[in-house]
């Protein structure tokens, strides 16, 4: 199991985030730090036992509103920063 811990960056609700990818290299666990809860606990349950590679096609892009980023670009920033 390899965990990495990520902080987030732009105008997002989360400070940062941890991600826990398992020796079969699928998303293990992920843990939003802050934010809303009930929405990046689905985000969390959503990307699990996915690749990060789907998790990055998946999540890549999305917005929070008129903001540039939000709580799942930013895991699919992590991603492809510290695993790729």
């Amino acid at each position: 199991m390899k965990k990495y811990h990520y902080p987030t960056s732009g105008e997002v609700c989360s400070q940062s985030i941890d991600i826990e990818i398992a020796a079969d290299g699928k998303i293990a666990k992920v843990h939003f730090n802050g934010g809303c809860p009930g929405s990046l606990s689905a985000v969390s349950l959503l990307v699990s036992g996915k690749t990060p590679d789907e998790a990055v096609k998946l999540l890549s892009g999305v917005t929070c509103g008129s903001k540039n980023t939000s709580c799942p670009d930013q895991l699919a920033q992590a991603l492809k920063k510290l695993i790729f």
